[in-house]
């Protein structure tokens, strides 16, 4: 199966990472076209004398890559291709062929731009790439082509100058050649639209590489304040909402014995629980089962997500105590297995991980051998506050996605899909059991939802919940549709047949609902350094 994916604009080191876990950890082929924010990125082999200027001078960063060739450009308005793919090898046994690989991606662009209106291109020899007017005197190149085999697999791919801005390139020596300019499809009076030209390669992808099946999912294409909710666009009028819902989202209010004492130890320890901040459904069953998600980095986020309930105002300072009262907590309610979440930081440094080690560290220090399940932020995809995270070698970590891709931009403004598929991916690759979750009901096609699927399967998930969305207040986003218990069933089956160890789905299913029950029900238990048997 190929799978192909728009993912809009993202960070380099954000799909890097998710290309990784990808190469690591899917069974399918992947194709990922995207945009990123202005960067250049120097090769394996790349000389750095060619960069000419300091990056940040010019609002670009600079990063080192893992595939051959020297400098180049990447920025909005050059559609980037990351095809990760199984390369055919030269023969029975041999190593995959990389000329054959090379000259394929370049036929692909060179396919496209002739059906988009572009003449003349062809292959310059001795120069990888594409270029235009090959043959004549003054040949200019239109897109590069960098790759890297690995076990017979690919990774990065080319970059196709649809209309950026070609200034960029006067500030290095663009792949180490000095006597040859760089071109757009712009600069040669062919104007498209991204999505044109998104179309028209993934039309020649299909036929090259998708012949023994092929599925695309695409970002949402035009952003919009309009297509936002209230609550996301920074409206206070929000009110209360409280639709009509079916039976099965019906829950009982049970204030039973444990129900209390655990809200008692929470007020007494000054803690707060997301089962209180975003509205939970299941707090009375979870409660008085003896079990909650302790919040943690304060009670504001920094983010107005469309479905969720928490408070943004300005955020206070972190409590440099909370992490000992939150492993206080666990210790008296004498917890097996603890679940920590937080609200968004984008105002910290680190986006709140010390938070998350702090907490794991002192519960762990307690030495009642409690599981510790953390519910992360994106932390902006930063790999040194994430590793902050990772070295504290939660039992299981969880960040969701949230939503499908289409819905993700309407849904989480301040987020974006690559990049918590990419920290999920760089989770994974630390040895961490991982997992993730959606809320349905948001406008989603069951389609969109397998694919979703597919795509956690792709990065090496291994627990997902799936539950309804309820919404918090008029301001919040409206349901689209109330899934049965029975689609909840399939959506199961779907995701344990695409190889998801565990799936927790049904209508009041939440991330943190029952956590421990969804990581001992799951085959991986135990994978993560420190896990251990439930009391």
């Amino acid at each position: 199966m190929l799978r192909v994916r728009w993912l809009g604009r993202v960070a380099y080191r954000d799909a890097w990472a998710l290309q990784r876990g990808l190469f690591n950890n899917s069974p399918d082929d992947h194709l990922l076209l995207l945009e990123h924010p202005h960067v250049y990125t120097l090769g394996a082999r790349a000389d750095t004398s060619h960069v000419l200027v300091p990056p940040a001078s010019v609002g670009a960063e600079l990063v080192h890559a893992d595939r051959g060739g020297d400098v180049t450009y990447h920025g909005p308005g050059q559609l980037v291709g990351y095809p990760i793919l199984d390369v055919p090898s030269k023969g029975r046994g041999g190593k995959a062929d990389t000329v054959s690989y090379v000259n394929a991606v370049e036929q692909l662009v060179i396919d496209a731009l002739i059906t988009l209106g572009v003449r003349d291109v062809g292959r310059l020899a001795g120069y990888p790439g594409v270029w235009v007017a090959p043959a004549s005197d003054s040949p200019r190149k239109i897109a590069a082509v960098g790759v890297r085999l690995d076990r017979g697999r690919s990774m990065h791919g080319f970059a196709l100058n649809v209309d950026p801005d070609l200034g960029y390139f006067d500030h290095i020596v663009p792949c180490g050649i000095t006597d040859k300019a760089v071109t757009s499809m712009a600069a040669e009076g062919q104007r498209a639209e991204m999505e044109a030209v998104v179309d028209a390669v993934v039309e020649r992808a299909v036929g090259m590489w998708g012949r023994s099946g092929w599925e695309r999912a695409d970002v949402a294409w035009r952003h919009r304040d309009r297509d936002l909710a209230p609550f996301s666009r920074g409206a206070s009028d929000e009110v209360a909402y409280g639709e009509r819902k079916p039976d099965w989202m019906r829950v009982k209010v049970r204030t039973g014995a444990d129900y209390l004492r655990l809200k008692r130890s929470m007020r007494d320890l000054n803690l707060r629980t997301v089962c209180e901040e975003a509205g939970c459904p299941n707090i009375f069953e979870c409660w008085n089962d003896g079990t909650a998600t302790f919040m943690i980095n304060g009670e504001r986020c920094t983010r107005a997500c469309g479905f969720c309930l928490v408070d943004t105002r300005r955020p206070e300072a972190p409590d440099a105590d909370e992490p000992r009262r939150v492993a206080e907590a666990v210790e008296t309610m004498r917890l097996d297995y603890a679940v920590i979440t937080a609200v968004a930081r984008d105002d910290l440094p680190d986006g709140g991980a010390g938070g998350f080690a702090d907490t794991v560290r002192a519960i762990r220090a307690k030495g009642r051998g409690t599981r510790v399940e953390v519910l992360i932020p994106d932390c902006k995809g930063d790999p040194e506050s994430l590793q902050v995270i990772f070295d504290a070698r939660p039992d299981v970590l969880n960040h969701n996605v949230e939503t499908v891709p289409r819905l993700q931009r309407r849904a989480r403004p301040s987020a974006g899909y690559a990049r918590s598929l990419g920290v999920l991916a760089a989770a994974k690759a630390e040895g961490l059991v991982t997992k993730s979750g959606m809320v349905l009901g948001l406008g989603e096609t069951a389609f969109e939802i397998e694919q979703t699927l597919a795509d956690l399967r792709s990065v090496g998930v291994d627990i997902v919940t799936l539950g309804q969305y309820l919404r918090p207040t008029s301001g919040h986003l409206p349901i689209s549709r109330w899934w049965s218990p029975e689609d909840f069933e399939e959506f199961s089956r779907l995701g344990l047949a695409l190889g998801i160890a565990h799936v927790e789905a049904s209508p009041l299913t939440r991330s943190s609902h029952h956590a421990r029950q969804a990581s001992e029900a799951s085959s991986v238990v135990g994978i993560g350094p420190g896990a251990v048997s439930a009391g």
